[in-house]
C-alpha cells in the first residue's frame, strides 16, 4: 500500500516519503497549486471546456487582474537587454491576465480561448544561461504564450522549435521556478517542465490535472494507486502536491457530464476546491506546504475568467466577449488587493494602468 508519511531527510532538511519502495526517494515538497481541465460532456473539446487552477503560497500574492491589448511590443528578457538571446513580439491577441505581485504574470486566458498557467515546480532545472538561445524571464512566459498563440499546438511547436530557455526570477522572497499548462477550446492540453535546461512535454488532452512535485511523469505514476485507478487504496486528503493531485484527478473524473453553462462552472469550482489548502495549513515543520490564496475557473467556451480571492467571500467575473479588443489601446487593471470586496460581473470596472 502506497503511504503518504513524510520525513525529513537529515542531509537537506527534505522530505523523504516512506512505506512504498517506488518513494524512498527524497522529493521536494512544494504545496503551491493545482490545475485541472475539463469538457462538461465527457469528450475533450464537448459541452463546457472549463480550466480551474489554485494558487497556493507562503504569504499574500498581492495579485490584481489586467486586460491586455493587442499590439503591444514586449521584451523577453526586459531586466537585461544586453543579453543576445533576446528577442521581442507584439501581442496578436488581448487578455484577462492574473498579476502575482501586481508584475508576474501567473495564470491568465487570451481572446481565442487558449489558457495558460505557471505552477510551482522545486525540480525546474533551467540551465546554465545559454545566450546562444532564445531566453525569456519568468515573469513574462504566460503572457508571451497569451500573446502570440490560439492553440495549445501552436505553442507547443514554438517552445520545442525554438529551443526557448526559461530565466529564473524570484517571486517574492522565493525562487520562481515552475512549470506550464496549457488548454485550448478543443480540449487539448499540455504540461511543460524544463527538466535539465530543456523542455520536457506532455501534448494531449488526457493530461488534464497537475499539480507540483514530484516531475509529471512520476505524477502519473502516482495517482495509478488511487481511485478511480486502484481500489486497493483510499483517497487521500492532505495537502501535499501528489495528494491534491489525485483528488483532482479523481473528482473531476467522476463529474456528470451537463450541458448546463452554470452547472459547468460550479462543478468546475467544486473541484479545485477541493484541491484547496485551507489556512493553517503552513508550518515551520513543512514550510513548502503553501495555504491557497485564490482561485480561477475558466470557461474556454463562453470566455468567461471567474476569480476567487480566499479572504473575500465574493466571486468575481470577466466577460471576454464583452471586451472590445479591436478599439482597446492601452493596459486596464482592477485593483482587487485594496478593494476586495467587488462581487460579480466586473467586466466594465477596469481602469486605465
Amino acid at each position: 500500500m502506497l503511504r503518504l508519511d513524510t520525513v525529513p531527510c537529515p542531509q537537506t532538511g527534505e522530505y523523504r516519503r516512506t512505506g512504498h519502495q517506488k518513494l524512498h526517494r527524497t522529493v521536494r515538497l512544494s504545496g503551491m497549486c493545482t490545475r485541472f481541465l475539463w469538457s462538461s460532456m465527457g469528450e475533450p473539446g464537448k459541452g463546457n471546456v472549463l480550466v480551474g487552477r489554485s494558487m497556493d503560497w507562503y504569504q499574500d500574492t498581492q495579485t490584481n487582474l489586467a486586460v491586455r491589448p493587442r499590439g503591444v511590443e514586449r521584451q523577453s528578457i526586459p531586466s537585461d537587454p544586453d543579453d543576445r538571446g533576446g528577442f521581442s513580439w507584439t501581442s496578436e491577441y488581448g487578455s484577462v491576465v492574473a498579476l502575482m505581485y501586481g508584475q508576474a504574470v501567473v495564470d491568465g486566458v487570451n481572446e481565442k480561448g487558449l489558457q495558460a498557467c505557471g505552477l510551482y515546480l522545486s525540480e525546474s532545472d533551467y540551465g546554465i544561461r545559454d545566450q546562444n538561445r532564445k531566453g525569456l524571464e519568468l515573469y513574462s512566459a504566460i503572457q508571451c504564450l497569451l500573446d502570440r498563440f490560439d492553440t495549445v499546438a501552436a505553442a507547443v511547436t514554438w517552445i520545442v522549435d525554438s529551443d526557448v530557455q526559461l530565466i529564473e526570477m524570484s517571486l517574492g522572497e522565493k525562487p520562481g521556478t515552475g512549470h506550464i499548462a496549457l488548454a485550448d477550446l478543443s480540449g487539448d492540453s499540455a504540461i511543460v517542465e524544463f527538466l535539465d535546461g530543456k523542455a520536457s512535454v506532455h501534448h494531449g488532452p488526457e493530461y488534464t490535472v497537475m499539480a507540483n512535485s514530484p516531475v509529471y511523469a512520476e505524477q502519473l505514476e502516482l495517482v495509478k494507486e488511487y481511485p478511480p485507478y486502484n481500489d486497493n487504496n483510499t483517497l487521500p486528503g492532505g495537502t501535499e502536491s501528489p495528494e491534491r493531485f489525485a483528488r483532482a484527478v479523481y473528482y473531476s473524473t467522476m463529474l456528470p457530464p451537463t450541458e448546463e453553462t452554470r452547472e459547468a462552472t460550479a462543478y468546475a469550482f467544486s473541484v479545485i476546491r477541493n484541491a484547496s489548502a485551507p489556512f493553517g495549513t503552513v508550518d515551520v515543520i513543512r514550510p513548502n506546504i503553501s495555504t491557497t490564496r485564490w482561485r480561477t475557473v475558466t470557461d474556454l467556451t463562453e470566455r468567461r475568467y471567474f476569480f476567487e480571492s480566499t479572504t473575500s467571500p465574493n466571486v468575481v467575473w470577466i466577460e471576454l466577449d464583452q471586451l472590445n479588443f479591436d478599439t482597446l489601446n492601452e493596459e486596464r487593471q482592477l485593483d482587487l488587493v485594496n478593494e476586495p470586496d467587488r462581487v460579480g460581473d466586473v467586466t466594465e470596472e477596469f481602469t486605465a494602468v
